[in-house]
């Protein structure tokens, strides 16, 4: 279940949010004048989804690869990569 804060929130419970941040590894929805306007998560958390988007960016270029035939065997592949590291 999301956590959805008042703006205020930031400036007079800052520990609070920051505590649930690190110890529910979610974010917290800051809302202004009633509306969705921040999203406020630990720095671990946000690592954590670059990580996730970096994975699924290389995935989509591997899949666009296939797609595109841009392919060779696998045994193939694996020789060239034993070639460079010197297997």
């Amino acid at each position: 279940m999301p956590s959805i804060r008042a703006s205020a929130d930031l400036r007079n419970k800052y520990s609070e949010i920051s505590a649930y941040c690190h110890t529910t590894n979610e974010p917290v929805f800051i809302t202004k004048n009633g509306q969705g306007d921040l999203a406020v998560m630990s720095i671990a958390q946000y690592d954590q989804l670059l990580e996730k988007i970096n994975l699924y960016s290389k995935l989509a270029e591997g899949l666009k690869d296939i797609k595109e035939g841009r392919v060779e065997p696998f045994d193939s592949a694996m020789s060239d990569i034993r070639k460079g590291l010197g297997i």
